[in-house]
């Protein structure tokens, strides 16, 4: 069984990618070899609209060549399920994920060109977390391409976290992330839709204060190294502003 963990977020140290974190663990815990794809180090150009010019040219792998999209394309469809985590960007999901899903009509496309979508079959589950609304249209809005696209989505999976705060600190959502990336995962496994429960204790079992602290410990790392380069872009930007 194996999981493809995206992170959508440029922010590899955010809340994003802290539930996703928790999602994987759980994921890990129902069986799954998980890998994980941090978005924003991949280059994705936007889609260009083959299949309104010739429905057929639009096909698997996507036609355009020069990016990294379908080397992400090809993980997709190695794949036995989906979780996606996403920013809440002016209530959607960040323009990357987007560029991803819009390019993901190559997978859907082939019913037409071999009779099947790439997607069908596959179980996906959805984060989506921001400082303030759009957490319900991110992931409605997910749901909906995602299902349209021939992917199944089970029970319970969904996890969101609004505010300013630390997501970590939410045991709602940690618990609701962790929920998501063990039935998701039990999901592609074959388990019958009543099996497929909510567990209030789940956290308990893949580690519980043990497990926050060791995604902390992670998050630090990643922080300090991301900074590094963000300043650097900050630094930048300020000198060029100084010399106009």
């Amino acid at each position: 069984m194996r999981v493809l963990a995206i992170n959508a977020s440029p922010r590899k140290y955010g809340n994003t990618y802290k539930l996703l974190r928790v999602a994987i663990e759980a994921s890990k815990y129902a069986g799954a070899l998980v890998e994980l794809i941090h978005l924003y180090d991949y280059s994705i150009k936007p889609c260009i609209g083959c299949v309104s010019d010739m429905q057929l040219s639009c096909r698997y792998p996507c036609l355009i060549d020069s990016d990294d999209g379908n080397k992400i394309l090809d993980e997709i469809v190695r794949s036995d399920a989906l979780i996606i985590s996403t920013p809440i960007y002016w209530y959607g999901p960040s323009g990357h994920l987007k560029n991803l899903i819009d390019r993901m009509t190559s997978l859907e496309n082939m019913i037409f060109v071999s009779g099947r979508s790439l997607l069908e079959g596959k179980v996906s589950g959805f984060i989506a977390v921001g400082a303030d609304s759009g957490n319900i249209a991110a992931i409605s809005y997910l749901m909906v391409v995602m299902n349209s696209m021939g992917v199944v989505i089970p029970p319970w999976a969904l996890a969101y976290y609004l505010g300013q705060g630390d997501a970590l600190e939410n045991r709602e959502s940690v618990l609701d992330a962790a929920n998501l990336g063990f039935l998701v995962t039990r999901a592609a496994l074959g388990a019958h839709p009543n099996e497929l429960r909510y567990n209030p204790h789940l956290l308990e079992k893949l580690g519980g204060e043990e497990l926050i602290l060791k995604i902390y410990s992670e998050i630090r790392k990643l922080y300090q190294r991301e900074q590094v380069e963000r300043k650097n872009i900050f630094q930048n930007r300020s000198g060029r502003e100084n010399t106009e």
